[in-house]
């Protein structure tokens, strides 16, 4: 049974997501601020986050950070009153999952919940290793591996990315379908158009991490005016 963590200051809030989440067969914990939040999400006890971004003390923002920080592969869903493009980009490159606006439906909400832990890293994969040029990527720890024995933690998106970029090893995968299999995003249902920033700037996190030359790319390739895939040699 997958254990979830809502953040949210409003108590008949709290109270009512905390209700419908386990109706619906989650353990759930609840923390009523900012700095709860940070200190419940550190223990390493639950799957999934669902944290809102206006909380006392710490903000929301300053929870995902600092659970990005120690805990890269937790999936969070944010709870936003801010639903421009520009504030939806942020919050996915900020490291989020998924958002919901507010006003939304417990509906709504448990969707995401359940799509989210589908597409957690964390979950089992046939592809667990990467090599490449540079060393080892092991995509169930979210770690890299470098030949001279040094270290770096990739985050749960481009775990995910990299992941999906193997599983389609071969062929290029436009940047909407990137959105959509990372984030649960559809183009726009009539003119077919995405915002895909947010995919490269996860790739251009992932690169630097990788010690990845955008300029001569040797795991990420991108093909230009279409999209990513993975290098041959990786």
């Amino acid at each position: 049974m997958p254990s979830l963590l809502l953040v949210e200051d409003d108590a008949a809030i709290r109270r009512g997501l905390g209700d419908a989440c386990r109706h619906a067969g989650y353990r759930v914990s609840l923390a009523a601020s900012g700095d709860e939040g940070i200190a419940m999400g550190l223990r390493g006890e639950h799957d999934l986050v669902v944290l809102d971004l206006l909380l006392p003390g710490a903000s929301g923002r300053d929870v995902l950070t600092a659970i990005r920080a120690a805990r890269p592969t937790m999936p969070v869903i944010i709870l936003t009153a801010f639903a421009s493009e520009d504030d939806r980009v942020a919050l996915l490159a900020l490291g989020a999952d998924d958002y919901v606006t507010k006003p939304f439906s417990i509906r709504e909400l448990l969707a995401r919940i359940s799509a989210v832990l589908r597409r957690s890293p964390g979950r089992p994969s046939d592809i667990a290793t990467l090599t490449f040029a540079h060393g080892r990527i092991d995509l169930e720890r979210c770690e890299v591996t470098f030949h001279d024995g040094s270290q770096v933690l990739l985050g749960a998106r481009e775990a995910h990315l990299l992941r999906y970029l193997a599983t389609n090893r071969g062929r290029v995968v436009v940047r909407a379908e990137l959105l959509r299999a990372l984030w649960g995003i559809e183009p726009h249902p009539m003119t077919g158009a995405a915002d895909t920033r947010a995919i490269d700037m996860v790739v251009a996190r992932l690169r630097e991490k990788l010690r990845d030359d955008p300029q001569r790319p040797v795991v990420v390739v991108t093909v230009r005016g279409k999209g990513y895939m993975l290098a041959v040699g990786a």
